[in-house]
């Protein structure tokens, strides 16, 4: 057993590593070679690589302070401070998924009718706006992280080694006060289930206007890539990520509705590997989409 669990430390510490990788280096490839003409989908691409890159540093201090302090070594007071940054970033990632969704079946919506006309997200000024949003939103689902009660009146939750929960929602079988599962349920709700149904609706309708325009790639004169085929390519990276999105969050809430840390002894590392595969891979899936991870950008870097 001790052999297993020093095997998914190894492999959480890799996904950790995969992760960091990747949104470092988006953040650094549209930072250089979008800086002079930064466009709403780089800005909302931004915001996702940052909102990764948050919720990994935060968790990797996390696990330092696990594996380094003892039962006492965390107050209350810091160790809700860390799950907040933790949700911040993951919900961040979410809604920034969430309006690059959006954003994508906009631009392609009735694209031949619109031409060269631009749609309300097209403006940096909304565009900045409407990561704001996001990330104002992501900051008010975190905080009730300060209120909810975290154990029962005498303590007798099961914790780990640095005196934080495993799980944000876990609390007492005999004392559970009612404001930990209203909690749970809203954030199921609002974070998972309906950027879910969001994300699928989006999905289906760019599927759709793809299939009924029949996209192809082709060549422009003297070898260059046209217009529409560097679209079509990135919006099959989005496709792939949201695709990516709806398994994990799928499975993430299958895991949260029917199986109780306190029955399945891997619990947080189920948790942490459905939920940080999405945030570790999709900044690859789309840097490869968009052409910002090419071997022209790895030699610049």
């Amino acid at each position: 057993m001790d052999g297993f669990s020093i095997n998914l430390l190894g492999l959480r510490v890799f996904i950790l590593c995969i992760g960091l990788m990747g949104n470092v280096f988006l953040i650094l490839a549209i930072i250089q070679t979008k800086f002079t003409r930064v466009k709403s989908f780089d800005l909302f691409l931004l915001g996702l690589a940052s909102a990764n890159l948050e919720e990994i540093l935060i968790v990797t201090v996390f696990d330092m302070i696990t594996l380094q302090t003892s039962s006492d070594g965390v107050d209350a007071w810091s160790c809700r401070l860390l799950k907040f940054l933790t949700k911040f970033g993951e919900i961040g990632s979410i809604l920034f998924t969430v309006l690059i969704s959006v954003f994508r079946q906009q631009k392609l919506r009735d694209a031949k009718k619109r031409a060269s006309l631009p749609i309300y997200l097209d403006s940096i000024r909304s565009a900045w706006m409407a990561s704001g949003v996001c990330v104002l939103l992501a900051a008010l689902l975190s905080l009730p992280i300060f209120i909810i009660d975290p154990e029962g009146p005498a303590g007798n939750v099961t914790r780990n080694s640095s005196g934080c929960l495993p799980d944000f929602f876990q609390c007492s079988e005999s004392y559970c006060p009612a404001v930990n599962a209203v909690y749970k349920y809203l954030f199921l709700l609002v974070c998972n289930l309906l950027p879910l149904a969001v994300v699928t609706v989006t999905g289906c309708l760019i599927i759709a206007v793809l299939l009924g325009q029949r996209t192809k790639v082709t060549l422009a004169p003297g070898g260059r890539r046209s217009r529409g085929s560097n679209l079509h390519r990135s919006t099959v990276a989005v496709l792939a990520a949201m695709g990516l999105f709806q398994l994990d969050w799928t499975l993430y809430l299958i895991l949260q509705l029917t199986v109780s840390p306190t029955d399945f002894p891997f619990w947080a590392e189920a948790e942490f590997l459905i939920s940080f595969s999405y945030t570790s891979i999709s900044p690859y899936v789309y840097g490869i989409g968009i052409n910002l991870f090419s071997l022209k950008n790895f030699k610049k870097k």
